[in-house]
């Protein structure tokens, strides 16, 4: 069912006040990936990411929300013609949401193509393994604060349209590109310096004047690998003075990013 947006005294009405069942299902789906795969589309939910994607250039298919959300962005929304606007009770949006908590919105978002990889001289990171989509979303969101706009991954690494890893990239998702790589080919061709952390590496704060390049990070609990470690110029750790056996791979990867990219 089609919803006709139709404005009053600085109010949103629409024609239909619940979401039907199939809608409710639909945008279920999408917490699954074979399903955003299938309809080439992922879901952001909540206020603020929300409020980001709307400010950017993406392809919004739906937006669904509580009355008075809307009637407070209309701005925002206005900006995106292509979106079908659906206005949900409480009840609705808590059947519809992929997280435990349901949010206020929930935008139904469809994925970008992904673009060819560039030989560039500017930082980037390496993610090999890196499975929890909380770490995903929080490195790329550190990627994002310390300027790196490209991420490559590893084919075992977990799915970026995951929504717990839309929802900690708190918008960050938008400025950072992300490509899933075959390793083996993606080392046979590479022509960058890659710093590769692992517990036999040089103190990283021991780098003089690092020179741009590709910071590699694994699985906090089996590391990268022989071959990705072989293939590095600079092995590199974070000293320690505890008795932790590793640290996990968000909180190293804003400690190497600082450190390096100075």
């Amino acid at each position: 069912m089609s919803f006709c947006l139709i404005c009053a005294d600085q109010k949103i009405f629409l024609q239909r006040y619940f979401m039907t069942k199939s809608q409710i299902q639909f945008v279920l789906s999408l917490s699954q990936q074979k399903y955003r795969k299938a309809h080439n589309a992922y879901l952001v939910e909540g206020d603020k990411n929300a409020k980001e994607w709307l400010a950017s250039s993406s392809s919004i298919q739906m937006v669904i929300a509580l009355e008075t959300w809307l009637n407070e962005n209309r701005q925002l929304l206005d900006q995106h013609p292509e979106a079908q606007i659906v206005m949900a009770k409480d009840f609705e949006l808590e059947k519809s949401t992929s997280l435990k908590t349901a949010q206020e919105v929930i935008l139904v978002v469809q994925q970008a193509p992904q673009y060819p990889i560039k030989d560039t001289n500017s930082w980037a990171l390496l993610l090999e393994k890196v499975q929890n989509p909380g770490n995903m979303g929080t490195i790329i969101r550190i990627a994002d604060w310390f300027g790196i706009e490209t991420i490559y991954c590893t084919e075992d690494c977990v799915e970026v349209y995951n929504p717990k890893v839309i929802q900690a990239t708190m918008g960050s998702f938008l400025r950072v590109q992300i490509h899933f790589i075959q390793l083996k080919d993606f080392l046979d061709s590479n022509k960058a310096t890659i710093y590769a952390t692992c517990l036999q590496g040089q103190s990283v704060h021991d780098l003089k004047e690092p020179k741009p390049g590709i910071i590699a990070l694994g699985n906090e609990s089996v590391g990268l690998s022989k071959d990705l470690i072989a293939a590095a110029q600079y092995p590199v750790t974070i000293p320690g003075k505890g008795k932790a056996e590793s640290l996990n791979v968000a909180v190293a990867t804003g400690i190497i990013c600082a450190a390096l990219i100075r």
